[in-house]
């Protein structure tokens, strides 16, 4: 179930959202060899989040605690990097527009940050690196379930199916699904195994919907949500770089 659009206008121009997917795109082809074996495995060795080392459960080889910040930038795989940055365009360009641009920035960043913790509590002893950004995007996810659960989502249903979805269905649809398998993996090594850090996807999605309400422009949200379209000088009264 993949999103493809929403019914949702901006009023801003999401330059940190498009900035964020040139920089993983930009690491993708320059760090990770645009997913050669060799250079994929040296970038997820080194730039990745290895639980055991943050826990000092093993030695510590690469950056250590500084992986939590590469890591939002790596990504295992063509369809990896795909589908994180066509979910933080649908759903990251909106919540920009909901707190301007270094809010949402500094958000984001908080949210990864977040859910790679989520992943090493319950992950404390795993030598396995955990890269990609759908941490910070779930954050992202958790905000737009707060702020627009009514805005439509244009979802694809592969192979030929194509919905319009209110938000509010398709997220918690989403997160529901992350539970699921976190709560298959305690106690287990699924998710080592199976390459996906779903306890960072939740971790990220529980930080987005606590956190929105600080980081929102009250001003932009508002203006939003009443479908008010907002003059250039209202715009810029709203501080959208804040």
């Amino acid at each position: 179930m993949l999103p493809i659009s929403d019914e949702n206008p901006t009023e801003i121009r999401p330059v940190v959202t498009v900035a964020l997917i040139l920089l993983n795109v930009y690491a993708w082809f320059q760090l990770q060899g645009a997913g050669t074996e060799m250079a994929l495995e040296a970038s997820v060795m080194h730039f990745g989040t290895i639980p055991c080392e943050i826990t000092g459960a093993c030695p510590a080889e690469g950056l250590s605690g500084g992986t939590i910040l590469t890591s939002m930038f790596m990504h295992g795989s063509w369809e990896h990097i795909i589908g994180n940055m066509l979910f933080l365009w649908v759903f990251g360009n909106n919540i920009e527009d909901s707190m301007g641009h270094l809010r949402f920035l500094v958000f984001y960043l908080l949210c990864g940050a977040m859910a790679g913790g989520a992943h090493i509590f319950f992950n404390l002893a795993s030598p396995v690196p955990a890269v990609g950004a759908s941490g910070a995007i779930s954050g992202v996810m958790g905000a737009y379930i707060v702020l627009y659960p009514h805005a439509r989502v244009r979802t694809w249903f592969p192979p030929i199916f194509l919905f319009h979805v209110r938000a509010m269905f398709f997220l918690a649809y989403w997160f529901i699904l992350q539970l699921a398998m976190a709560a298959v993996e305690v106690g287990s090594e699924a998710g080592e195994q199976g390459g996906v850090a779903v306890w960072a996807h939740v971790g990220g999605f529980v930080a987005g919907v606590a956190l929105v309400k600080v980081f929102e422009n009250r001003t932009l949200t508002h203006a939003r949500r009443a479908k008010i379209q907002l003059t250039p000088h209202e715009v810029a009264r709203a501080r959208p770089w804040l």
